[in-house]
């Protein structure tokens, strides 16, 4: 009898920790880049504020990051502003390449709702016009 139960209790051992597996690889694939908010950025301007687009929960994210279309940016000064955290400000970023990203920045705290980003640029090349996007990760 005591063989019985000790093996009914290893049972449901092994399914618990089996279904909790489960339930992390599920949660873990539920993870994902999504874009914030995005603007055309001009040659002629020194400066963009692109706004998050969507709810507030949309705008809760563990990390940031910067993607840019049709042509090379140099990004010297970017500002986070978080609706629940202070500001963080970027200095010297970098060129981001047409088609290329920036590295993700982790939001304060645990998760942050980013509420704007302020970045100036300088677009390199002759290009007239470029587009910048902000990515969130939930």
């Amino acid at each position: 009898m005591k063989t019985s139960i000790r093996t009914l209790m290893a049972s449901f051992v092994v399914a618990s920790v089996a279904l909790m597996g489960a339930m992390g690889s599920a949660r873990a694939a539920d993870d994902k880049w999504f874009v914030l908010g995005e603007q055309t950025i001009k040659s002629t301007d020194p400066s963009a504020t692109i706004k998050s687009e969507g709810s507030r929960w949309d705008k809760d994210v563990k990390q940031v990051k910067i993607s840019v279309e049709g042509a090379d940016v140099q990004i010297t000064n970017l500002v986070l502003q978080w609706d629940n955290r202070k500001d963080d400000t970027l200095t010297d970023v970098g060129v981001v390449k047409a088609g290329g990203q920036t590295a993700a920045k982790d939001a304060p705290g645990r998760k942050g709702r980013l509420t704007a980003v302020q970045v100036q640029y300088k677009i390199l090349g002759s290009a007239p016009t470029a587009t910048i996007k902000v990515w969130g990760f939930d």
